[in-house]
C-alpha cells in the first residue's frame, strides 16, 4: 500500500512547487508587466499629442499666412475682405483683430455665427494684453493667453504673432480668438478608460477644463502645500520643465488623490507649438487592472494545483482498491469506447452534423445520410449509389467525388476538395468536399462523404467585406473633408487675390486660374469621396477621349519633367466618343499615369494608348480600350488581388494613401466599364479599361 502511494505523494508534491514557482515568478515580474503598461500609455499619450500639436500648428500657420497677408499692399478694405474669408472659412474662429506697434486695435472681425454674444462681453483687456505680450517678445513668436474671463467653457484662448515692422502702418500684432475645444478633441479618447485621467495645462501652467477636476484641484493646493503629494508635486514639475516620460505614484497617495487602490502610472509629454510656448500633458492611470490580472491568475493556479492534487490523490487509493480487477475493467473499457465511439459517430451522421453526410459502404452504396441531404435527394437514397443520390449531377462531377472517396479509402486519409464549383442539385453551388476514412472493419460505415455548401457564405463575406470598406471610406472621407476644406479654401482665395492683382493680361495668370479651377476640382473629388459609398449612376455625356487626354498631359507635364520620367500619349486613330463624367474620367487617367510614374525609376517610360474595342451586336458602337503600361518595379503576385481594396498601397507611410486604385475602379465600373491589371515584379505593370462609348444619336427618318 504504502509503494503505491509514494509515487502519488511525490507528483502531488512537485505539482505543488511547480504552481509555487508560479506565483513566485508571477509576483516577480510584476514590475515588468507595470513597465510594460507604461510604455504602452506612453505611446497612446504621444499619439494623441502629435495630432494635438498638429492643430496647434495649424493656427500658429493660420496666423503666420494672417501677418504676412497684411504685409502685402493693399486697401484696408481688401485686407479685412480677405481676413473674412479666413474667419469664416475656420468654424473654432470666433474673432480676429489687428493692433497696431503702439498696441491700440486697428481692426476687429467676430464671427456672423457667435459674433452678437460675443460683442457683449468682449475681452478687449485681455486681447490687448495678448497683443501686448507678443509686442514686447521676440519677432515670429506666437503668444496665447489664460482661459479668458467670462468665458464659461473655459475654451476661449487668444493666439497672437506680431507683424513685420515693414509692413503698413509700421507693424503691430494680429490676435485670433479660438474656440480651443476641437484642437485637443483627440486627448478625449485617453480618457476612455475609467481607470485612467487626463491632466492638460494651459500654457501658463494653470489646468484646463479638459483635466480631471479632482487631479486639477491637488495640483492648484501645490502651491500652498505638497506634504502627501510628493508624487503628483514631481509630475508637475517634468511637465512645466517640458519634458516628457513617465513615473510611477505609489498607492497611499494614489488613494488620496482619488486614483483607486493601486499604484499610478503617469505619463507625460509637452505638446508643442513653433515658436509658442508649450502645453504640459499627462495621462495617470491605474494599475488596479494589472493587480487583479495577477491575484486571478494566482488563485486559479492555486486552485487548479489543489483540484488536481485531489484528483491524483483520489485515482491512486481507487487504483489501489481496484487493483484485482484492473485486467477486466481494462477489457471493459476497451469494448465501452468501441460501442461509444460508434454510437457517437452514427448520432453526428444523422443529427448533429449541420452539414451534408453521407456514410458509405466499403462497396460505395449509401448506408445512411442526415437531414441536410435526405430533404434534397431522392426518398430511397438508402443503398442506391453516389449517380443515383444525385441524379441532376453530370456524369464527371460523380465520377470525380467516386475517385475522392476511392483514394480516400485507399490510403486511409482524409481527401478533401475546396470551393469546388459543383452542380449536384437544381443549381450549381461551390463546395468543400470532404472524404473522410474510418475503421476498416466496419463494411457498413467506411467513409463519411461531408458535403459544406459555401454559395450564401462566400456571398455573404463578400457583401460584409465590402460594407466594411465603404464604411471605412466613408468615416475617412468626413475627416478628409474636413480637414483638407480649411487649407484648400485659404489657399483658392490667395490665389484669386494675386490673380486680381496681377490682371488678365499678366503672363502668370493664366497659371493661376489654372490652380483656382483645379482646386475646384479637387472640393468636387472630395465631394464625391463622400458619395462614394453609396453606388450611384454616374451622369454620362458625350465625352472626346482626346481633348481629355490632352488636358491630362498638360496637368502632368511639369511632374514628369520633375522625375525624368517619359510621358507618351497616342490616341491618333479613329475614336467613337466616351459615356462618362469628363472630370471623373480625367482623375482616372491622372491616378493611373500618377501611380505609373511613381513606379518607375527616373529614365522610366509610360505610355498611354487608346484602340477600339469590340462593338455591340448591331456593330454601331461599344467600347474603348484604354491601356496606361509602364516599365517600372511591377507588382508582386501576392498583392494583385488586393490592389484595388480601400487603404491598401505599397508606398512608404506619407506617401499613399491607398485610395487612388480604389477610387479608379469604383469610377470604372460606376460607369459601366472593366478594369484589368496585368503585372510581375521587375517586368512593369499594365492596367487595361474597357469604357463604354457614347450611344450615336439617332438620325432623323423623312418618309418620301
Amino acid at each position: 500500500m504504502r509503494s503505491s502511494l509514494l509515487p502519488v505523494l511525490l507528483l502531488c508534491t512537485a505539482l505543488t512547487g511547480v504552481i509555487g514557482g508560479a506565483v513566485y515568478f508571477i509576483q516577480r515580474d510584476r514590475q515588468a508587466l507595470v513597465d510594460q503598461f507604461a510604455r504602452e500609455r506612453q505611446a497612446q499619450l504621444q499619439e494623441a499629442a502629435r495630432g494635438v500639436s498638429e492643430a496647434l500648428e495649424d493656427v500658429g500657420e493660420d496666423l503666420r499666412f494672417t501677418g504676412e497677408l497684411l504685409s502685402q499692399p493693399g486697401t484696408a478694405e481688401e485686407h479685412r475682405r480677405e481676413l473674412r474669408a479666413l474667419l469664416e472659412a475656420v468654424g473654432q474662429y470666433k474673432a480676429i483683430v489687428v493692433f497696431g506697434p503702439d498696441g491700440k486695435e486697428r481692426l476687429r472681425l467676430l464671427d456672423k455665427r457667435t459674433g452678437a454674444s460675443l460683442a457683449k462681453q468682449y475681452p478687449a483687456e485681455e486681447l490687448a494684453r495678448t497683443a501686448r505680450s507678443v509686442l514686447e517678445g521676440a519677432s515670429g513668436h506666437i503668444a496665447s493667453s489664460p482661459p479668458l474671463s467670462g468665458d464659461s467653457t473655459g475654451w476661449l484662448r487668444a493666439f497672437a504673432t506680431s507683424l513685420p515692422e515693414d509692413a503698413p502702418g509700421g507693424g503691430g500684432a494680429v490676435v485670433v480668438l479660438v474656440d480651443a475645444e476641437p484642437l485637443f478633441a483627440p486627448l478625449k479618447l485617453l480618457t476612455a478608460e475609467s481607470d485612467t485621467h487626463l491632466l492638460l495645462l494651459g500654457a501658463h501652467g494653470a489646468p484646463t477644463a479638459l483635466s480631471a477636476p479632482t487631479l486639477a484641484a491637488r495640483y492648484q493646493g501645490l502651491a500652498t502645500d505638497v506634504r502627501g503629494t510628493p508624487g503628483l508635486a514631481a509630475l508637475s514639475r517634468r511637465m512645466l520643465a517640458g519634458e516628457a516620460g513617465s513615473l510611477v505614484i505609489e498607492r497611499t497617495e494614489a488613494v488620496g488623490l482619488g486614483l483607486g487602490d493601486a499604484e499610478v502610472v503617469a505619463s507625460f509629454v509637452p505638446v508643442r507649438i513653433k515658436n509658442g510656448a508649450l502645453w504640459p500633458l499627462a495621462t495617470l492611470s491605474s494599475t488596479r487592472g494589472l493587480r487583479s490580472h495577477e491575484r486571478s491568475l494566482v488563485l486559479r493556479l492555486s486552485f487548479a494545483a489543489f483540484l488536481f492534487s485531489s484528483f491524483l490523490i483520489a485515482f491512486g487509493v481507487y487504483v489501489v482498491l481496484a487493483r484485482s480487477r484492473a485486467v477486466a475493467l481494462q477489457e471493459s473499457l476497451r469494448h465501452a469506447s468501441r460501442l461509444a465511439h460508434l454510437h457517437d459517430k452514427t448520432q453526428k451522421i444523422l443529427d448533429h452534423i449541420p452539414t451534408g453526410v453521407l456514410a458509405l459502404s466499403t462497396t460505395g452504396r449509401i448506408t445512411s445520410a442526415n437531414r441536410a441531404l435526405s430533404t434534397k435527394m431522392p426518398p430511397d437514397v438508402v443503398g442506391s449509389t453516389l449517380a443515383a443520390a444525385f441524379p441532376q449531377a453530370h456524369a464527371p462531377v460523380i465520377q470525380r467525388l467516386e475517385e475522392l472517396v476511392n483514394a480516400a479509402g485507399g490510403d486511409n486519409r482524409v481527401r478533401s476538395l475546396h470551393g469546388e464549383p459543383l452542380r449536384l442539385f437544381a443549381e450549381e453551388g461551390q463546395y468543400n468536399v470532404h472524404a473522410v476514412p474510418l475503421e476498416p472493419h466496419q463494411p457498413d460505415v467506411r467513409t463519411l462523404l461531408v458535403l459544406e455548401d459555401l454559395s450564401n457564405l462566400r456571398a455573404l463575406e463578400g457583401q460584409l467585406l465590402r460594407a466594411e470598406k465603404l464604411a471605412t471610406v466613408g468615416v475617412l472621407a468626413a475627416g478628409i473633408a474636413h480637414e483638407i476644406g480649411t487649407p484648400l479654401g485659404v489657399i483658392r482665395g490667395r490665389a484669386e487675390y494675386v490673380q486680381d492683382k496681377l490682371g488678365p493680361e499678366h503672363p502668370q495668370s493664366a497659371g493661376l486660374g489654372t490652380i483656382v479651377e483645379q482646386i475646384d476640382r479637387v472640393s468636387r473629388t472630395i465631394r464625391q469621396l463622400l458619395d462614394f459609398s453609396r453606388l450611384q449612376p454616374a451622369e454620362s455625356r458625350a465625352v472626346t477621349l482626346s481633348s481629355v487626354v490632352k488636358s491630362v498631359q498638360e496637368l502632368l507635364r511639369v511632374e514628369t519633367e520633375r522625375r525624368r520620367v517619359v510621358l507618351s500619349m497616342d490616341v491618333s486613330q479613329p475614336l467613337p466618343a466616351l459615356a462618362a463624367d469628363s472630370d471623373q474620367l480625367q482623375q482616372v487617367l491622372v491616378n493611373l499615369l500618377l501611380n505609373a510614374c511613381d513606379a518607375c525609376e527616373p529614365g522610366g517610360r509610360v505610355r498611354l494608348t487608346a484602340t477600339p474595342g469590340e462593338a455591340d451586336a448591331s456593330g454601331a458602337w461599344g467600347r474603348v480600350r484604354i491601356t496606361v503600361e509602364d516599365d517600372g518595379c511591377g507588382i508582386a503576385a501576392r498583392h494583385l488581388h488586393q490592389v484595388f481594396d480601400p487603404f491598401f498601397t505599397t508606398k512608404k507611410r506619407g506617401l499613399g494613401t491607398g485610395l487612388g486604385l480604389t477610387m479608379v475602379a469604383h469610377i470604372v465600373r460606376n460607369h459601366g466599364g472593366r478594369i484589368e491589371l496585368d503585372s510581375a515584379p521587375g517586368q512593369g505593370t499594365r492596367v487595361m479599361l474597357q469604357w463604354p462609348a457614347a450611344a450615336p444619336a439617332r438620325e432623323e427618318q423623312h418618309v418620301g
